[in-house]
This record gives structure tokens, sequence and C-alpha cells, in this order.
């Protein structure tokens, strides 16, 4: 069970309603945790636009690569859940074994490994570490795109974490 409360649409404040909706457009229902965030219409519309910003870098298999090594990395099943649900859902994963780094080509792959150790050092990687994800083709504006997906990805998970969230039925089917 969920350690924070988790609102229904209705129950959350009027100022989250809109985007609430929009989520459930999207995904055909409100997932836990936009609903977690939606106490706080700050949190909310905050996580979102910076969601929306970010959508737009790299490509959306790399994305999704990032999102699963650092939700590993920080033990995060709900959003583990989550971006395995979307990467099927948007026939954005590279098959069956969406959660093996081995099943990417080396370009995602070499992301996601970068991503993972950014999170596991705060940041503080090795010159090989940035050798490693330029050798791969990655640009240093590309470079900064995975640091920043990998902060938000890390964001998420530590709401999660922190609450418990309670995982979707409809997540929890993939």
């Amino acid at each position: 069970m969920s350690r924070l409360q988790i609102p229904t649409r209705d129950e959350a404040p009027s100022a989250s309603q809109p985007i609430l909706d929009e989520i459930s457009e999207r995904f055909g229902f409100v997932p836990n945790l936009p609903r977690l965030m939606s106490l706080s219409p700050i949190v909310l519309n905050g996580v979102v636009g910076l969601q929306s910003a970010l959508s737009k870098a790299l490509d959306p298999e790399t994305r999704t690569a990032i999102a699963i090594a650092v939700s590993q990395v920080n033990k995060c099943n709900y959003c583990l859940k989550a971006h395995c649900y979307v990467a099927l859902k948007d026939n954005t994963s590279p098959g069956n074994d969406i959660l093996l780094r081995d099943s990417y080509d080396a370009n995602k792959r070499a992301a996601a490994e970068f991503a993972a150790k950014v999170v596991e050092l705060r940041g503080h990687v090795a010159d090989e570490d940035l050798k490693a994800v330029r050798g791969a083709g990655f640009k240093d504006s590309q470079i900064l795109e995975i640091i920043a997906l990998s902060v938000q990805f890390l964001m998420t998970n530590f709401m999660n974490n922190v609450a418990l969230t309670d995982i979707d039925v409809e997540l929890d089917q993939v």
C-alpha cells in the first residue's frame, strides 16, 4: 500500500485535473504516479513540463534505455513497469528483453551505461566514461540530454521509492 495519498482524478486539486485528463487521453487511464504528483499542482506541472521538453531529446528507444537503466540503479519497480508498458505500447522497445542492456544496439547501450554511471556516481564520472559515450557517437549536447533525462527519471524514481507507489493493474500486465 502506498505510503502517500494517491487521489482519484476528482479528489485531486482542480489545478491538476486538466493535466490528469491529458494523461488519461494518452494512456487510456491515469497511472498512480501522476495521480500522486497531482497532490501538488506545482510538482505535477513541473514534472510534466520537464518530461514534455525532454521528450524531444535523443530518440524514443534511447530514452527508454536510459529510463530503464536509471530505474534499475534506483531499484524503482514502479518506474520499471511503467517504462516497459510505455515502450511496448509505443513500440519503442527492442523486444522481450527490454530490461537487458545487451538487447540494445551499441549506441543505446552506451547511453544507458553512461546514464547508470551518472546516477551511481552522482555525476562524478571518469574521463573514460565520457570517452566511451563520445566513442558511441554522442556529441556534448547529447551527453547533456542524457544527464537531463537521467535526472528526470531519478526524480520520479525517488517519488515512487518514498511513496511505495502501488503498481497499477494496467502496468502489472507487462
